[in-house]
């Protein structure tokens, strides 16, 4: 997942279109090193439809209206197929987030638990094939 496709799917998660995510950068006035200027409507919207390369020097501001850290806009671990119920992506992520807080042997626990859905899963997706 490229940054511009990692914006996008955070714009879309929090409903913010696209129009008010470039006012909203716009207004914190990040400057461009190669020009010292503000980047323009038409730029910025460049950088969401992946014809422009994303300047370095934007990402804190972009994660900032974005209201996520700035690693978060480069994490690809999180991607998900178009099957999957993306009212529930927001929980995940949290969730993820969440585990670096939780002892070694609750993370043994949760992902043994896991594992079990995901063969539970496997089965019953076999189950449906034959049918």
């Amino acid at each position: 997942m490229e940054v511009y496709e990692k914006i996008n799917y955070l714009l879309e998660e929090k409903r913010m279109s696209k129009k008010i995510f470039i006012e909203a950068l716009i207004a914190l006035q990040p400057k461009l090193k190669s020009t010292g200027e503000v980047p323009s409507f038409s730029t910025i919207n460049g950088y969401l439809y992946g014809r422009r390369e994303i300047k370095i020097e934007l990402i804190p501001y972009i994660a900032e209206v974005l209201g996520v850290q700035e690693q978060e806009l480069f994490e690809t671990s999180l991607e998900f197929d178009h099957d999957y119920n993306l009212t529930r992506t927001k929980e995940v992520r949290e969730i993820v987030y969440l585990l670096s807080y939780v002892p070694t042997s609750i993370i043994e626990q949760i992902r043994y638990q896991l594992q079990k859905y995901k063969k539970l899963y496997k089965e019953s997706c076999e189950t449906l094939k034959k049918i």
